[in-house]
């Protein structure tokens, strides 16, 4: 099986660090052209410095989806380009807090970022993929999608909303060659995890995936690259979930 995105355009939203930051390496490795997404502008200029000096197809743009100036800005870019072949929702926030405790600010940042900047990007590219007659959505949500626990209602509430999109959306666009899905990622190995989780905490949680081991970005990014590849044709509209099993225990 040989995948390849040559004269292919992805965008890809939160792709600077983590999941992101290797689905969007993947993309590239594999041909394509890729515009890419973060929150941090200094970072965003130095990448764009690096990729003009190292020749690479990358293009780095700074926007922040909890701003619906910022997401209106940036969906206005995406609309005066000339395609877009794959889109790749995975910018996402998480604040964890009890019911009770939870803050409207949260709710408000979380729906923005991991529920409506995904529908306002999906509107704007899905004219263009029409047009083509062609085209691969991906939304990463969370096993939480699924699942839920303590603290998460919050957060839960946007992944699962975010498949709900996946599924509605599916069939508004599959007649038009037109294939989304959803990829819900379970525990991964990222800077953040090793950040957040001391070495006895990863070990416990590795004892619960049947798996019995964490996740790699590279686990992820291999689902998106065949939901976006020309060997997927028929799959659309399903939640994805690349856990090891944990949500099965």
């Amino acid at each position: 099986m040989n995948i390849r995105f040559d004269n292919k355009t992805v965008l890809i939203t939160g792709g600077t660090r983590g999941i992101g930051k290797q689905i969007a390496d993947d993309f590239h490795d594999l041909g394509a052209t890729v515009i890419i997404t973060g929150t941090n502008a200094e970072q965003i200029a130095e990448l764009n410095t690096k990729s003009k000096q190292q020749g690479l197809r990358k293009i780095f743009y700074s926007v922040d989806f909890s701003s619906k100036e910022d997401t209106l800005r940036f969906t206005d870019i995406v609309s005066n380009l000339s395609k877009i072949d794959v889109l790749v929702n995975n910018a996402g926030i998480n604040k964890l807090n009890f019911i009770d405790e939870a803050l409207t600010a949260d709710w408000d940042n979380m729906i923005a970022v991991n529920l409506s900047g995904p529908f306002h990007l999906i509107r704007t590219v899905s004219a263009k993929m029409k047009a083509a007659q062609y085209g691969r959505i991906i939304n990463i949500a969370s096993i939480f999608s699924k699942i839920s626990k303590e603290r998460r209602s919050v957060y839960s509430a946007t992944k699962f909303g975010i498949h709900g999109l996946t599924v509605g959306i599916s069939n508004d666009l599959s007649r038009f060659n037109i294939l989304i899905n959803t990829v819900s990622p379970g525990f991964i190995m990222t800077d953040l995890t090793r950040k957040n989780l001391s070495p006895t905490e990863i070990e416990i949680l590795i004892q619960q995936i049947p798996a019995k081991r964490m996740g790699e970005t590279k686990d992820i990014s291999n689902t998106v690259i065949f939901l976006a590849s020309d060997f997927n044709t028929y799959i659309t509209g399903q939640n994805i979930i690349a856990d090891g099993g944990f949500v099965n225990v």
